[in-house]
């Protein structure tokens, strides 16, 4: 598939078969992710990948409360309750919805953590909240998304299963060093891939030489 391709349409997918996923096509996704970057190249990700029948299943229970709080916190659970809702909103929130309420019967589950020691968290000390030790293990997640793209398969990254850090840990066997950054749900799509996904023009966020300033699109 082509690079350009495979990053205008691999969208989040939440609905799946209840095919199992081959090995070899999770073998090559990783396989082809490895080689993305991180800071000294210190390559500090760790893979966990869950096909366990109950500890899918346990690991759904986990997701649902974290998920059910993100809800309210934004606002979407009236959205749900609200007949009137904008329909494509309530539809995108419904999916969600499904997603999480049926985690457990998705075919495969990726746990996705760094270890600490391999962070340089270089803005730790600024007056906002520190958002660059990810830049150590979020280019590595992406690249996985796109090989599992590559491989014809659908993929839910989230970061809601992290506030359960103990409990997967304990669950999993991962040890306290490595930290959880993402969790990946992964099976074959069952519905359409779209042909291209719907996002903001270049211009309203890439800007030349100074801030306002218009960059020229392609």
């Amino acid at each position: 598939m082509d690079l350009y391709e495979a990053m205008r349409c691999a969208p989040t997918s939440r609905r799946f078969s209840t095919e199992p996923v081959p090995p070899e096509m999770l073998a090559r996704a990783l396989e082809a992710a490895r080689f993305a970057p991180s800071g000294g190249n210190r390559q500090g990700w760790r893979v966990v990948a869950v096909q366990d029948p109950e500890l899918r299943r346990k690991l759904g229970e986990m997701y649902l409360p974290h998920w059910r709080a993100y809800l309210r916190t934004l606002g979407m659970d009236k959205v749900l309750e609200d007949p009137g809702a904008d329909p494509v909103i309530r539809r995108r929130i419904e999916g969600a919805d499904l997603y999480a309420r049926s985690l457990g019967d998705v075919p495969l589950h990726l746990v996705v953590g760094v270890r600490m020691e391999d962070l340089a968290v270089t803005d730790a000390d600024l007056p906002r909240r520190s958002i660059v030790g990810g830049a150590s293990i979020y280019p590595f997640v992406q690249n996985l998304l796109l090989g599992l793209r590559a491989e014809g398969l659908g993929a839910a990254m989230t970061t809601l299963l992290v506030p359960a850090e103990e409990a997967v840990r304990e669950l999993l066997g991962i040890p306290q060093e490595v930290i959880l950054a993402a969790h990946i749900g992964v099976g074959r799509r069952s519905e359409e891939w779209p042909r291209s996904l719907s996002r903001r023009p270049v211009s309203d966020f890439a800007f030349s030489d100074r801030w306002g300033q218009p960059l020229q699109e392609a």
